[in-house]
């Protein structure tokens, strides 16, 4: 099961501040959905903790983290992976930065892919969860950098 979303948003700080805040994972990774933890592996990788609950599945999800592009101050990508009882996620989040008004546009999309029992279980519930979760994140973002 495929789940794409993509957006934009405008802040008022230089693209190299944001740029520098997207992939500082100390920084951003607090603010992903029902976060528990980080692990900060090197320049590059990280992986999340976080808690994941759709519908009678519950539990926590490990997610190893890679800035696999990062191309200051225009782009930075994320691929990554993890498992959640009864399924698989891998996805990817690229964040695109430019100057505008005395501040940056982000204009950001990302794609998962979820794989097992989770994806037949969880179906239908799980692209409007995504969305909710993506949003909730976009919103501490523009917070966090405003």
């Amino acid at each position: 099961m495929a789940i794409k979303l993509d957006g934009e948003f405008e802040v008022k700080r230089k693209p190299e501040d944001v740029y520098d805040f997207l992939t500082d994972p100390n920084k951003f990774a607090p603010l992903l959905p029902d976060f528990q933890s980080i692990s900060v592996q090197d320049a590059t990788h990280f992986a999340v903790r976080v808690n994941v609950g759709i519908s009678y599945i519950k539990g926590t999800a490990d997610v190893k983290m890679e800035l696999a592009q990062a191309d200051r101050p225009r782009r930075a990508q994320y691929k990554g992976q993890g498992s959640v009882a009864g399924g698989n996620v891998s996805f990817t989040a690229r964040f695109d930065l430019s100057a505008v008004n005395g501040g940056t546009k982000v204009a950001w999309q990302g794609e998962a892919q979820i794989f097992g029992r989770l994806a037949s279980v969880a179906g239908g519930l799980l692209e409007p969860l995504g969305k909710k979760n993506v949003q909730k994140l976009i919103g501490g973002l523009q917070a966090a950098l405003s």
